[in-house]
C-alpha cells in the first residue's frame, strides 16, 4: 500500500493562498494531485490541509477523507515532520498498513511522472529510510559560499587544506530540493524527523527542482509551466 501524501498549508506570507492559486489553467495543487492520480504506483491519495477548500476540492478529486489538520499543524512553525505523521496515521486507519509513504511537495509543480516512479523504484531497491529529492548545489561552500568572521572578513564556509581553486576540486554537494520523498513508514512512526536514519538522493535536474515561495518563483515557474505546455503541443 502506497499513499500518497500532499501537504498545503491554507497561509503563506511569501505568496498568499498559493497552493491554490491558478498557474497556466488549474490551482496549483492540481499539477500535483493530477500525479499522484495518475500514478500507476500510488494506491491511495491523502491531502493534508486546515483550508476546507483545498480539503473539500481534493475530496471530490477522490482523496482520502481525513478531516482538516490539527491547529497545532497547520502554523508558520509547524514542520513536515509532524504533518506527516498526522496524515500516514489517519490515512491508515481507512487503508490498513502503509509500505511507502510518498510526499510530493504543493509548490514544487515541475518533477515529472518519471522522477516519482524513478524515487519509489530507488526506495524499493536501496531499503532506506528515506528517499529525498536533491540536485547539485549551485553553490559549493568548500568553494564559492563564504562567511564572515568575527572581524567581518570573509572565509570560504568549509575550508579544505591547501584550498580549492576551481569548482571540479570541491566535494559534491547537494541542495535539498522540496519536491518528491518516499519514506518507510516504520521511520516515519519512531522517528522525531528527517535525519535520524538513512536519506539518501533522489537526483534531479535542478531546473525540475525549483519551488515557490516568492512572487518572482510564481512567475518563473509559471513560465517554465507554459514552455513545458507549448513544448508538448507541438512535439
Amino acid at each position: 500500500m502506497i499513499i500518497g501524501h500532499i501537504g498545503a498549508r491554507k497561509g503563506s506570507k511569501g505568496v498568499p493562498g498559493k497552493n491554490f492559486r491558478p498557474i497556466c489553467g488549474k490551482p496549483l495543487i492540481d499539477w500535483s494531485l493530477d500525479q499522484l492520480f495518475d500514478s500507476p504506483t500510488v494506491d491511495a491519495v491523502v491531502v493534508s490541509t486546515d483550508d476546507e477548500r483545498i480539503y473539500e476540492h481534493a475530496v471530490r478529486r477522490g482523496a482520502l477523507e481525513i478531516g482538516l489538520r490539527p491547529a497545532h499543524l497547520a502554523t508558520d512553525s509547524a514542520g513536515k515532520w509532524g504533518v506527516w505523521q498526522h496524515a500516514l496515521d489517519e490515512s491508515e486507519k481507512i487503508t490498513g498498513p502503509a509500505t511507502a509513504f510518498l510526499d510530493l511537495d504543493c509548490t514544487s509543480p515541475l518533477r515529472l511522472p518519471e522522477d516519482i516512479e524513478n524515487a519509489l523504484v530507488l526506495f524499493a531497491e536501496e531499503r532506506p529510510d528515506m528517499v529525498m529529492s536533491c540536485c547539485e548545489a549551485r553553490k559549493n561552500p568548500y568553494f564559492n559560499l563564504v562567511e564572515p568572521d568575527a572581524t567581518g572578513a570573509l572565509h570560504v564556509s568549509k575550508p579544505l587544506p591547501g584550498g580549492v581553486v576551481a569548482r571540479q576540486q570541491a566535494p559534491v554537494v547537494y541542495e535539498h530540493a522540496a519536491s518528491t520523498y518516499v519514506v518507510a513508514p516504520d521511520y516515519l512512526k519512531r522517528s522525531r524527523g528527517l535525519w535520524e536514519g538513512r536519506v539518501i538522493p533522489y537526483l534531479m535536474p535542478p531546473e525540475r527542482c525549483v519551488d515557490i515561495d516568492s512572487p518572482f518563483d510564481f512567475k518563473w515557474v509559471e513560465f517554465l509551466l507554459r514552455e513545458r505546455i507549448e513544448g508538448a503541443a507541438h512535439g
